[in-house]
């Protein structure tokens, strides 16, 4: 059960070792400014393989019962599906649903462990895999491996990180299952944390706050959603790429642009960043130095 790129590479894993009986993922969904009904990557990789794919629009009320018991799993690996799972699917292989969660668990639990992680400026995170149970990650550790992340990571240098190393973690702990020496730990409630999903108020970078929590935000939702500020004359500037310039003492008014030589740099309320790549409202995605030269924007501007 799986549907974003996320995961792909655990679901190529377990091909490879495995025999994978079926796919559940998501329905088909409009993208693009045609809404054009595109396909989860995932029942793109599994049709490749000619392996049984299955979409369904609800799994409340035993919608898949019948299914459950003409494929027959002994486990369901769940990676990324988007669905919660009714008693009725986790109760019914016998091994259980070994869930892949981008963090370690129980800190980050929920729908933007990896975002939140860069956000909250965490030098390390990782994947856990666990046998789901009712709520959210709440289930038993069967596994955790730690992934460090650089000072200029972005959310897809993590995401493809936790990809790869997620897909041998949850190879490993299935290869466990199957031998039956795998081992199961609880999770510590008190140090549980929910990251919530990204929401578009998050995305709005707030100078006043230090420099590094605003590169922290920005590198965290890039390359999508992508945070924003807003320029002098009122349009909405999404920045994709940013540096540390400095992390301590005052430069100017939070969000004055203090220089323009080939970056854009922005003082904070504490230090300053660098606007190193940007999307202007209506544009592609820039250098920042094409912006400086196309919109003349200059030293003593506010980005609010």
């Amino acid at each position: 059960m799986g549907t974003p790129d996320f995961a792909v590479n655990s679901f190529h894993a377990l091909c490879r070792e495995f025999s994978v009986v079926g796919v559940l993922t998501q329905p088909d969904k409009p993208k693009g400014r045609g809404y054009t009904l595109t396909p989860p990557p995932i029942k793109v990789e599994a049709e490749k393989l000619g392996i049984s794919v299955y979409q369904p629009e609800t799994l409340k009320d035993f919608a898949i019962k019948e299914l459950l018991e003409e494929l027959s799993p002994d486990v369901i690996a769940v990676v990324a599906y988007g669905k919660i799972l009714p008693s009725y699917v986790l109760d019914y292989p016998k091994y259980g649903c070994v869930n892949l969660h981008g963090s370690i668990l129980p800190k980050y639990r929920g729908a933007a462990p990896m975002q939140r992680a860069i956000i909250d400026g965490d030098k390390v995170t990782g994947v856990t895999t666990q046998l789901m149970a009712q709520g959210v990650d709440t289930g038993d550790i069967l596994e955790k491996a730690y992934v460090e992340i650089d000072e200029n990571d972005n959310f897809e240098d993590i995401h493809d990180k936790l990809a790869l190393c997620g897909a041998k973690l949850l190879l490993e702990v299935i290869d466990e299952i199957a031998q039956g020496t795998n081992t199961r730990e609880k999770q510590d409630e008190s140090l549980s944390t929910y990251a919530k999903k990204i929401e578009k108020s998050d995305c709005l970078i707030d100078f006043t706050k230090p420099a590094q929590q605003v590169h922290n935000l920005i590198r965290g939702l890039s390359p999508i959603p992508l945070s924003f500020t807003h320029t002098p004359d009122g349009k909405l500037l999404k920045v994709v790429k940013s540096r540390l310039v400095s992390t301590d003492g005052i430069c100017g008014k939070a969000g004055e642009v203090v220089s323009v030589d080939g970056e854009i740099v922005v003082a904070c309320g504490m230090g300053s960043v660098a606007l190193c790549t940007v999307l202007p409202e209506g544009k592609g995605r820039m250098a920042a130095a094409d912006f400086i030269r196309g919109r003349k924007i200059t030293a003593g501007d506010i980005l609010s």
